[in-house]
């Protein structure tokens, strides 16, 4: 709401008196100051109460009484507000509201009192009362608050039987209403009427069995009278509708005043069947706190019974343990801890490891607290294994755990339970750790229980488990033959390792078999072991070099040479190199030279290899023979003239430099420059690069060797030629004293007519020249755009 002021400052000379400071608050118009005669004490007046009568010129004199009508016309001019800008204080409606009900405008005063002084003036007063009570009823039937208020005027008048009748009449209304039933009992207990009283409790409870309230009053005020009996019948009625705990606590609060400990116990046993675990162990401290401790454990051992083991609650054994632990009993204690966390589920039974632990820091040693651990950690291993049986690694940590610290059954027990859990896919990757189940099993029966039978029969059942025709586990084939090499039965060892390399020959089973034999320096059972090796894998190259191995250890070089030969003339190898090295390395060994410079003869027919010249030269170098430089150089230059067309340029470069080296160690200063000439350029060079779909992805810098003997190359070779004399031309020019532009200008000629190539770099003595098919604009013709020349320190 926006305020607008007008100030008004006026005197009325004939009159004397005024107005002065109207505000005017929207359509509220409030005369603030008023100075008018003496009669009106009013300081504020509002208009919008007078204002109509002011307009009409009418009833003036009420307000002014020598205020001429010419002059309230003038007035009323002032009234008409000019300056409508918002006031600087603002006034709000709530500011309105408060301080009217701060001035207290709308209260109405209070009626006047009246003094009743004979009886007719009285009977006028009740008959004009109830009047207006049976009228109100009368619109209104529903509303009990009527009723409550013309009884609770009735009995304050002392009319008990009036009063009651209002009451029967408004049950006949609405007997379920709480509040009547509640108002009409105690109006007759205050009256002292006990039998109607009584009367009235009894029909509430009847009607209204199910609100406790009434049964709460009723006994309370049968038990305040007295009347211990009257009360107990009260709470037996009470009692047969199965009410809450607090009905029945109230019941055995009321026998224990009176010391009736017997007919408390006996509302106790009914009280346990209709509740849960609380129950039992409030009855159970009931005994306790009276001193019968034999009753109280046999209540904790009732409720261990009576909820067995699939509503059994922590709770109901946290106050067993403390129970027997106030009576010094821990090794109940223990006990009882225990056949708790075997039967309740982990998720419930956090606060029984809690309490357990806590018993144990207490009163047991180290080995009890460990106890406490070691079962806290079994319970959750079997919650893992139970919510995903396949999680073998639960399994193996859960086994890890009763292998420490359980008896031989309970371990042979999670085994089986562990080795139930069959994968259900045969694919070798899904049984990969569900097979190492059984080999820690058959490991524990032969190390920890010592019962060689039982760890047959784990390794035969596993065997009889893994579907062979599909994949097949070398380790526990070989387990269980060096399983029976301990028990002393080799015919069982072998005959295990037969079945396995008939029903599912692999490497690994040859491998192992083979390694078996030699441990017992069976020679001629390797033979043919490796023979069926190599029948069932001869491009494995191992094979063959183990088994010439063999041969050479037991002193027959002629059968290790003729494995040899046999091998090298496979059609396929896994790795020929190795086996070609082992022959090569078997020859050297056996001082047979001729031979070896065949087998490289031989080689270098089949790959011109660089390592192959290289070992080939090493070989001859170290041979004690006058004539061995002579032949190593020879084969270094045979090699350089065989790789000229290689390819990888690398590779020519590594024989080149191993020439260097022999070189540089026996030959001399010619041979050495002979050498140092063949070595190549390496210049750096860019290719373009092209994306798999096509598109071009940019450029590539890479490092590329020229060859001088390579006569394609031979440009290549003079614009370096030419890029360094003109590198000394330009140093030349900078150590004379007088620089000529035009000599600069020729050697720059000089240098890019001579060829042009795409991104050629050389690194000679800190200058790094770069030719990229351009030229610098003060150096090449306009014919030749956008070709430069950089140059770069490096």
């Amino acid at each position: 709401m926006c305020m607008f002021s007008v100030d008004l400052n006026f005197q009325l000379d004939t009159l004397d008196q005024g107005f002065s400071n109207f505000c005017v608050c929207g359509p509220l118009f409030v005369i603030k100051n008023f100075r008018g005669p003496p009669h009106n004490t009013h300081n504020k007046i509002c208009l919008h109460t007078v204002l109509p009568e002011l307009i009409h010129m009418k009833n003036i004199g009420t307000l002014c009484p020598r205020l001429e009508p010419r002059r309230f016309k003038r007035l009323l001019v002032v009234f008409q507000v000019k300056n409508k800008a918002p006031a600087e204080v603002q006034i709000t409606a709530e500011q309105l509201l408060r301080e009217a009900k701060e001035r207290e405008l709308e209260l109405l005063p209070p009626p006047p009192k009246q003094k009743i002084t004979d009886e007719e003036e009285l009977n006028d007063y009740k008959l004009r009362k109830r009047k207006g009570f049976e009228d109100n009823i009368r619109k209104n039937r529903t509303v009990i608050s009527n009723w409550i208020k013309y009884a609770q005027w009735e009995e304050s008048l002392k009319e008990i039987q009036r009063a009651r009748s209002i009451y029967e009449r408004a049950l006949d209304v609405d007997h379920r209403n709480i509040t009547l039933w509640l108002k009409y009992a105690e109006m007759e207990m205050k009256s002292r009427q006990v039998n109607h009283a009584r009367n009235i409790w009894d029909r509430a409870i009847t009607i209204l069995p199910r609100v406790n309230q009434f049964w709460y009053k009723y006994t309370y005020m049968e038990e305040m009278l007295g009347n211990v009996a009257g009360c107990r019948q009260a709470f037996e009625r009470w009692m047969e509708w199965e009410p809450d705990e607090q009905a029945w606590h109230s019941y055995i609060n009321f026998e224990l005043r009176y010391k009736e400990v017997d007919k408390a116990r006996t509302i106790y046993e009914r009280y346990i069947l209709s509740g849960g675990v609380k129950n039992w162990i409030k009855y159970a401290r009931f005994e306790e706190r009276h001193g019968y401790i034999a009753h109280s454990r046999k209540v904790y051992e009732r409720a261990v019974e009576f909820f067995g083991e699939v509503h059994v609650d922590e709770n109901l054994f946290v106050a067993f343990a403390k129970f027997e632990e106030t009576q010094k009993e821990f090794e109940r204690v223990r006990v009882i801890y225990k056949y708790a966390l075997d039967r309740i589920p982990k998720h419930q039974a956090q606060e029984l490891f809690k309490f357990y632990t806590m018993f144990e820091k207490k009163f047991g040693d180290r080995r009890g607290i460990e106890d406490v651990i070691v079962s806290k950690r079994r319970f959750q291993y079997e919650e893992e294994v139970k919510a995903n049986p396949h999680n073998y690694d639960a399994w193996f940590d859960y086994l890890r755990l009763v292998e420490n610290d359980a008896d031989p059954d309970t371990v042979r027990d999670v085994y089986e339970r562990a080795i139930a859990n069959i994968p259900p896919i045969q694919e070798k990757r899904h049984w990969k750790r569900y097979i190492y189940l059984w080999i820690n099993y058959a490991l524990y029966e032969e190390l920890e229980v010592k019962d060689p039978e039982k760890t047959r029969q784990v390794y035969q059942a596993s065997l009889d488990l893994i579907p062979h025709k599909k994949f097949t586990f070398a380790k526990i084939w070989l387990l269980y033959a060096q399983f029976e090499i301990r028990q002393k039965n080799l015919q069982g060892a072998r005959k295990v390792m037969g079945t396995a390399i008939g029903k599912c020959p692999k490497n690994k089973l040859l491998k192992g078999y083979i390694e078996l034999e030699l441990q017992l320096r069976e020679f001629d059972r390797c033979r043919k072991l490796y023979e069926k090796y190599l029948e069932f894998s001869p491009e494995n190259c191992t094979t063959w070099i183990k088994f010439s191995e063999l041969e050479t250890i037991l002193g027959d070089v002629e059968r290790a040479r003729a494995i040899f030969e046999l091998a090298i003339g496979q059609p396929r190898l896994d790795m020929p190199e190795v086996l070609w090295k082992s022959y090569i390395d078997f020859e050297i060994e056996q001082e047979e030279f001729g031979n070896t410079r065949n087998l490289y003869k031989r080689l270098l027919q089949r790959t011109q290899h660089v390592k192959v010249w290289i070992s080939y030269a090493k070989f001859e170098l170290s041979i004690d023979s006058g004539e061995r430089l002579e032949k190593c150089r020879q084969i270094y230059e045979e090699a350089n003239k065989g790789m000229r067309n290689c390819e990888e340029k690398e590779e020519r470069l590594m024989l080149l430099e191993s020439w260097r080296d022999f070189e540089r160690e026996f030959g001399s200063d010619s041979t050495m420059d002979r050498v140092r000439k063949l070595l190549p350029e390496k210049v750096k060079k860019r290719r373009k690069l092209t994306a798999e779909d096509g598109s071009d992805a940019g450029w590539e810098e890479y490092y590329d060797y020229i060859f001088p003997e390579d006569a394609a190359n031979q440009p290549n070779l003079k614009l370096l030629a030419m890029a360094k004399m003109w590198k000394r031309q330009q140093i030349q020019e900078d150590e004379s004293p007088e620089k000529s532009p035009e000599a600069g200008s020729e050697s720059h000629r000089l240098l890019f007519d001579v060829l042009w190539s795409d991104w050629v770099w050389q690194r000679d003595d800190g200058l790094l020249l770069r030719v990229s098919g351009q030229s610098f604009p003060h150096v090449c013709n306009k014919e030749r755009p956008n070709r430069k020349l950089s140059v770069f320190q490096t």
